[in-house]
This record gives structure tokens, sequence and C-alpha cells, in this order.
């Protein structure tokens, strides 16, 4: 009987490759490895004032956020009037993470202060997101005087205004994108009004929040007091929430991170103890993000988010354990429910043919009696296993005429954009270039999908309907050990904004490989170094499908740390996998499943590539930089030729925008053929060109 054929997953790669004078000079100044210092130079950090600020958040002075947000001052006002005159106050929230920890945040800190306070947060099946016009009625016939939304209501213009006219103040606290018009509110908080260079432009709610907490606490003389489980909550918030591990957040995660092993707040001790994060030393953000954050989120999923928030508050060690016993159940429930809709979901996709959902370059895949809570998450892995963007929906009632749904996108479809291109054949939608959420009749089901198929071609080419593998330098194993592991300590917090290093090791054997676990492969590979043949384990997690791996290859991974009784060893999480010339000859009978360009390799960051033919003699390059921007790394550099001098910006994708020096337009485009003409006036391009700028010190 014939050997399977061998495969393996189907990716790009995009590897960075810095010049090597600066990583020299970034290894000297910081003491890190150069390995490390690539990482560093890779996130932005380029030179020694900036890597210290970086890798000390701590010795950075913060600027008074009463100097950053303009209604702060009377936010604080407002909350001490409505104390001193024993006024009530309610907090409204919203269903998830970010939403119920900002919550809790708040009703323990203005409790402290004797606040007579409660809270409210609308039901993801009967309300939807965020404070509506019933939920203000409820609160103003309870005799509620200020509201304070955390989260959410910076969108919500209607209830904002309802609550005006029944005569209460609000107080806005929110993280999200600004509408057109603001909401009648008496004081908003929001980082997205705020310089963009502020350390707190990148907030979650739960920041925005702590931040008003503690303002208050101030006002009080209460900071000390309060501000060590504050700094907790906001921890499992803004890491639940996926926010920015940059700015402000590192400062103030890299603090909770070491005291959440020891909490103050019985919620956060029996979260821990029932989801086995028992370590007393400084915990990852993985620990929250894969252990605790799943367990709250799956509340807001599919639960009622009071558990959360009682879990959250209680001082009492019994309540907390039942409630946190209550959040491990129900996420057990969430498990579940997203394992069968998702191999429901697989059968759909399956039957339907991959060929066909490569085609039409997006996958919309909906069916009755799914939980819209949970979708979401289906969505995603659904995006990790074909590689295109993916909108997946429930019908709402059993006649199947309404359907509600959300999507997951791929980095070069914006979802929003996607979404919009829809807009007369949807309900209610919303969303960001990662992620959204929409509604629609299922009589429209068929036009939606020929519309996004129709969106998808106009932005997509079949070399991005690939997972991109993003990699930040190559490693010999002889570089790897556990010193080099705890070296990347100084890097962490690590998450959104900052991941974890991912390096990349060339003609790796595969000497042993068995499925391990529900769906993962077990490895031991070898690779052939300057001091002999080293031996390192592996797992890859969601690999089982590719045993057996064909051998040797390329491989992409991260590292991790194994205990097994008492003894610690450096393990490699594999991420990805390519070809080598010698695996092609191996298999000369039998190929190898791979779609075409599959080992194609991306080096960036590089100098731009230009748009426009260059002209004889060639565009002479001037200067030539990297930088971040709106938590981006964007290359920029300054040319010279016959026309003009010309300023020429590559973003992560390989759009290069172009222009020259006076003109009110540019190019933008991954090539000459597609490029297409642009006002730079526009705020994103004017805003992105002044960054550009500033980074080349222009």
């Amino acid at each position: 009987m014939p050997s399977p054929t061998p495969r393996i997953p189907d990716q790009r790669w995009q590897i960075a490759d810095p010049p090597g004078w600066a990583i020299a000079e970034l290894s000297l100044a910081t003491g890190l490895p150069p390995l490390l210092a690539r990482v560093l130079h890779n996130r932005g950090y380029h030179n020694a004032d900036h890597a210290q600020r970086f890798l000390n958040p701590d010795r950075v002075e913060l600027t008074d956020p009463l100097d950053d947000f303009a209604d702060l001052s009377i936010a604080i006002d407002l909350i001490h009037n409505a104390i001193t005159n024993q006024e009530k106050i309610a907090i409204c929230g919203d269903y998830d993470a970010d939403g119920m920890t900002s919550t809790a945040l708040l009703l323990r800190a203005l409790r402290s202060f004797n606040a007579d306070i409660d809270y409210a947060i609308p039901s993801r099946m009967n309300d939807g997101y965020g404070i509506n016009s019933r939920i203000v009625d409820r609160l103003a016939d309870d005799g509620v005087h200020l509201i304070i939304t955390v989260d959410n209501g910076i969108a919500a213009y209607d209830a904002i205004q309802h609550a005006r006219d029944r005569g209460l103040h609000v107080i806005i606290t929110d993280h999200h994108d600004l509408p057109a018009t603001l909401p009648p509110a008496s004081a908003i908080l929001n980082p997205k009004m705020i310089d963009r260079a502020s350390p707190y432009a990148g907030m979650a709610g739960v920041g925005v929040a702590y931040l008003l907490a503690m303002s208050v606490a101030e006002e009080y003389g209460q900071v000390q007091q309060i501000q060590l489980p504050m700094l907790e909550l906001l921890t499992l918030g803004t890491i639940a929430d996926l926010a920015p591990l940059t700015g402000v957040n590192r400062r103030w995660v890299q603090q909770g991170l070491k005291l959440i092993p020891h909490s103050q707040i019985p919620g956060i001790q029996a979260l821990t103890q029932v989801s086995g994060s028992n370590s007393k030393q400084a915990l990852k953000p993985d620990a929250i993000g894969f252990r605790l954050g799943p367990r709250i989120n799956a509340i807001g999923r599919i639960g009622d988010p009071k558990a959360v928030i009682e879990l959250l508050t209680t001082d009492d060690p019994g309540i907390a354990l039942e409630q946190a016993m209550v959040c491990e159940q129900t996420n057990k429930e969430r498990q579940a429910m997203c394992s069968e809709i998702q191999a429901a979901a697989i059968d759909w996709c399956e039957s339907y043919g991959v060929a066909q959902i490569r085609r039409d370059r997006v996958l919309v895949v909906v069916q009755p009696g799914w939980h819209h809570g949970v979708i979401g998450i289906v969505a995603s892995r659904l995006v990790e296993r074909y590689g295109v963007p993916v909108f997946i929906g429930t019908y709402e009632d059993p006649e199947q005429t309404e359907i509600r749904g959300s999507a997951r996108g791929i980095p070069e479809f914006n979802v929003f954009e996607g979404l919009n291109a829809c807009g007369d054949l949807l309900g209610k939608y919303g969303g960001h270039p990662a992620a959204g959420g929409f509604s629609l009749a299922g009589k429209h089901l068929d036009a939606f999908r020929d519309r996004l198929s129709r969106f998808a071609h106009e932005c997509l080419k079949p070399e991005d309907l690939k997972p991109l593998i993003v990699i930040d330098a190559e490693a010999q194993f002889d570089d790897l050990d556990l010193d080099l592991y705890r070296e990347i300590d100084r890097l962490h917090p690590c998450g959104i904004g900052n991941p974890n290093p991912v390096f990349w090791a060339s003609n790796v054997t595969i000497a042993e490989q068995s499925k391990v676990g529900k769906d993962g492969l077990k490895l031991r590979l070898q690779q052939d170094t300057h001091s002999g043949i080293r031996d390192l384990k592996a797992i890859a997690w969601g690999w089982a499908d590719y045993c057996p791996l064909p051998s040797p290859l390329d491989v992409a991974f991260k590292l991790r740390e194994q205990e097994w009784n008492g003894n610690v060893s450096l393990e490699l999480e594999v991420l990805g996998a390519r070809l080598t010339d010698q695996t092609r000859v191996v298999y000369p009978d039998r190929p190898i499943l791979e779609t075409a360009n599959t080992a194609n390799t991306d080096h960036s960051p590089t100098p731009p590539t230009p748009i426009d033919p260059p002209a004889a003699p060639p565009p002479k390059r001037l200067k030539h930089t990297a930088f971040r921007y709106e938590s981006r790394t964007y290359n920029c550099g300054l040319y010279t030729s016959d026309r003009g001098r010309e300023l020429r910006i590559r973003n992560d994708r390989g759009q290069v925008l172009s222009v020259f020096k006076g003109s009110q337009t540019g190019l933008l485009g991954t090539s000459r053929e597609d490029a297409k003409e642009v006002t730079v006036s526009q705020p994103h391009f004017y805003r992105l060109i002044k960054a550009a700028m500033a980074a080349l010190d222009l």
C-alpha cells in the first residue's frame, strides 16, 4: 500500500531583513542578543533611546491625563458631586471581556468612595451592543442621576440624547472609532479624540475606565488603596480585548501580570484556580489570553454577564469560587458548541468545494440552529483553514427570513469596506478592517454572496489566499537555548502590537513525528549545525492532518518552555513550514501538495519598490527608514530624480504610496500595473505622509 502523499500547510512567509549595522548598534545599546535586537528593530524601535523606553516602560514619565483628555475634569466633578449628594450612579457596560472588566473596575473603585452605584449590561440576544433607550428608561425610572458608559456609547447618539432629555448626566468612556456626529454627553473620554502621539492613544475600554477611576481616587486621596486591584482588572480586560500592548498599555500590563498570581481580588484568585493558572510567578499574556479571558468571554457569548460582574466585585471567596465554576462550565459549553458548529461548517465547505471557495475569494456560510454568540470564533478558525475572508451566519427564526452573522478578514481584505459594499442588502452592520457583524434578510443571501465575491476580486489576488506567517529572523538550532528564551522576557508583555518573536530555521530534518492530543503533531527536529547535529522537540498544534510531514523542511516557530518531572527544557512551537530543494528531490514521483508560490518569501522591511519604471539615470535614494503608525510598521524612502523629490511609503501588505514634492495626488498600488491615483490631501494619506516625513526627519 503506498504511503500517504506528504502535505504541508499552504502559507506565505514574510521575513524581516533589517540592516546588519543597525542590529549591531541596537544589540550593543540594549545588551540584547543580536537575534532579539532584530526583533526589537522589527517592532519599530531603531535607536537606543526608543529601545530603552520600550524595554523599561516604568521609567518613562507619563503625561498628565488631564492635559490629554479635555473632558476628564468635567467627568471627575460629575462623579464627585453625585457621590457628595448621594445621587444614584449607574454603569452601562458591554457583554464582552473588555466591557465586563470595565464595569467591575468602576464598580469596585466607586463603591470604595461610598458611591450609590449599580450597573446595567445589555443582553446579547435581546438588546445587541451598547446602551439603548430601553436601558436609559429603566435607569431613569429607578432614580439614576448619572450614567457612565464603559466600552460603548460613542456611537449611541439617540440613546444619549434620550438620557439628556430625561434629565440625566452621561459620561461616555469608550475607545471605538468616532462617528461623524458625537453624542450630546456631559463628558466624553475616548483615546481616539486625543493626540495620536499620546501614550494613552491605544487604550482599551478598560484602560479608559482605569484612568477615570484613578483620577477620581486622586481627588479622594485614595490612589494607594485601590491601585493594585484596579491594575489586575485592567490587565485582564486589556489582554482579553486584544488591545495593543504598546504605550501605556505595555507599562500597565507589565505591572499587572506580576500582581495577578498574588491577586487581592477573590474572583481572580478563583478564576486562576479553576483554569489551572496557579503559577506564583509573573504571568505572560498567553496565560490570560488562553485561560482566563475565554472563561470570561464565554459568559458574554452564551451566559449571563451578571456572573462575571459578581465574580470580579465580590469580596466573598465562596461566592467567587461559585461564580468561577459558572464561568468554567459555560466555557466548556462554549467549546462544545464551537466544535459542533465548526465541524458542520467544514462539512458544508468541503461539499461546496475548496476550489470554488478559492474562486469566490470569500467564504459565506449560513446555516440554521447555530448560536450567534460563538459563530465569530468559528469564523476565525475557518479563516485559518481556508485562508479567505469568512462571513458566517445563522437564521434568527424558524422561517429562515432573518440572518445574523459575524465576519473575519485577512490582512488584504477590509471587512468593514466589504460590508459597506453590500450596505443596500443589509439591515444593521458594523465593524473594522479585521472583523464585523451584520444582519440581512434571508432572501438576499445569494445576492450578498455574489456582491462580496465581486468585492473580494477587486482587492484580493490568488496569492493572497494563504495564511501569512510574519517572521523576525533566521535562527540556527545552535542559537536556541533556555538563556535566549529567558532573554525574551525583556520584550514582554507580548501580544497585539508586540507579538512573540517568530524565527525560522533552514533544512530541518523531521527525525520523529506522531499525532498527539486532539489534532496536534509531536515532532523531534534535527539540524546539522557548525557544532554537529542538534535535536529539539517541537509541537505543531492543529497539524495532525499533515502527518507524515516530508523531510527536510524550512520551519517557522516560536520558543516555549516545557517542564516535566521538575526538568525544564526548550521546545519549539511550529507555526509554518515550506519546502526545500532537497525535499522536492526526495519525492520526485509524488508531488507534495502545496499551492504555487507557497515557498516564495517576501523579505520585509526593504526599501519600497517604485511604482513608476525608473528613469535614466535611476532615482537616487537620499534617506530610508521604518516607522510605526497606528500600530503598523511602514518603510519610507526619499528619492530624487529628474522629476524632482519623491516620497515612497510601503506598508506591510506590499502597497506603495508614491508622491512627488508639491503634488496634490499620488500613486497607490503594489506595482505599476495596479497603481491608482489618490488625493494625498485626504486625512488618512495626509497623516501618514506627515508621520513618514517625521520619521525621515524632514
